[in-house]
């Protein structure tokens, strides 16, 4: 053996072992798994940011070995961190967007979604899917959370695939500066087997999951409406090529049609699904999928198009047809039975005002209990984390909240996050 490896072999039998830290949580009340009932006075030990007792009763410091820090939730209501599978982290719809559009550098677009992500997580919110962002900023953010780099929620981005004119398609501008942007846009396809290689372009380039856009949308802004854009062979050709790289599919989807061809080509979400019917529900049924309605962006969107100049005359006509739809159209769907999981669209609205759609769906006839599961059990199990994410068990991470007051009482509650929690890591404690 040579010196230097006898060297570092030493090094490693005498060095000391780092501590595990050790956390215990003294909650009053405690939704430990959502769709369950609370429980009162409740001990959680979280031992290197993962959860390895859950105890009736309030343990003393002294039933806990190597206990490094003590946190009194007493007289707080204790939950699971709150999911959001539809966010927008790079931007922030308002009266200066197209200015900024073009007067911020990509690193400083990099810089304010760093600023995003915090407000996003002191919501409450330490999990999101992010699924229309510049894709390799969005992943060098998922990658700087993931490494502790930054303080943010836990990332799952996605990777965009669209058709030329369609609602990913850039739009909006001169034709020069639509065609600087779509000169090396590889994600822009026409026909099945160009938007297979288009999947597995996005694929290779670190997505997570891949969105693509069945229908139009409000915010493109031509006057191409929110109907079925994508044809069925696209659509089959995206799906296939994900599911053999182990990737699964949101699609943004308005009109029913859309819908129907997306759930049919076998996607795993459907994004807003403003004109969800009776077909649509009995495909979300029959496969599976989730709804992930975006209630927030369609009152945002009412509101700009009622009340300012932000949005264009194609967005603003498209705006208040659609986003006056949603609320009612979502109400009918969760009655039908369908898969729901909680998504606000934010960066149409307000980042750190994720938790109004909780609001939007209780007005909409989802009781308490349900619009909790939505945001947890049913979030965690869209992204394939059920195993550490969702309730706070045994051998699950440690993202936990805590509020005043119970949601379950009161939706809004949800508005007043004061604790937050991220893999073991304190990020707010406005409850001392």
């Amino acid at each position: 053996m040579s010196r230097f490896h006898s060297l570092a072999l030493l090094a490693l039998i005498i060095s000391p072992s780092i501590a595990a830290e050790t956390q215990l949580i003294h909650a009053g009340t405690a939704l430990l798994i959502p769709g369950q009932e609370p429980v009162d006075e409740v001990s959680i030990v979280i031992t290197d940011g993962e959860i390895t007792r859950v105890e009736d009763g309030y343990l003393r410091a002294s039933d806990v070995e190597g206990l490094s820090e003590v946190i009194d939730l007493k007289e707080a209501f204790v939950m699971p961190g709150l999911m959001d599978m539809h966010v927008h982290l790079q931007g922030e719809l308002g009266p200066r967007n197209d200015s900024e559009a073009l007067r911020m550098s990509a690193p400083l677009v990099g810089m304010r979604t760093v600023h995003f992500g915090r407000v996003t997580l002191e919501a409450g919110f330490t999990t999101v899917r992010d699924v229309g962002s510049n894709p390799q900023y969005m992943y060098a953010y998922r990658d700087a959370v993931n490494n502790g780099w930054v303080q943010g929620p836990r990332v799952i981005a996605a990777g965009g695939v669209g058709i030329t004119g369609g609602h990913n398609d850039v739009s909006g501008m001169s034709p020069e500066l639509m065609e600087f942007h779509s000169e090396h846009n590889r994600a822009i396809c026409d026909g099945p087997y160009d938007c297979r290689r288009a999947t597995r372009d996005v694929i290779k380039y670190g997505a997570d999951l891949i969105k693509i856009t069945s229908t139009g949308g409000v915010l493109t802004d031509r006057a191409t409406g929110t109907g079925q854009q994508m044809e069925m062979d696209e659509l089959e050709e995206v799906v296939g090529a994900a599911r053999r790289m182990g990737r699964k599919v949101a699609s943004h989807a308005h009109q029913e049609e859309g819908i129907i061809a997306a759930l049919r080509a076998g996607v795993d979400s459907i994004e807003h699904g403003s004109y969800a019917g009776p077909e649509s529900y009995e495909l979300f049924k029959t496969t599976g999928a989730y709804l992930v309605p975006t209630l927030l962006a369609g009152d945002t969107v009412v509101d700009m198009a009622n009340n300012s100049n932000v949005l264009s005359p194609s967005q603003a006509a498209k705006a208040i047809r659609v986003g006056a739809d949603m609320i009612n159209n979502f109400g009918n769907a969760y009655r039908a039975g369908v898969r729901i999981a909680f998504g606000t669209d934010s960066g149409v609205s307000r980042h750190g005002t994720n938790a109004r759609e909780a609001v939007l769906m209780h007005e909409a006839g989802m009781p308490e209990m349900d619009v909790l599961i939505s945001a947890t059990v049913n979030a965690a199990d869209l992204i394939d984390m059920t195993d550490q994410l969702g309730t706070l068990e045994v051998g699950k991470r440690a993202d936990i909240i805590a509020m005043s007051q119970s949601p379950l009482r009161d939706i809004e509650a949800l508005l007043n996050v004061g604790f937050v929690m991220k893999d073991g890591d304190v990020v707010k404690n406005e409850l001392d």
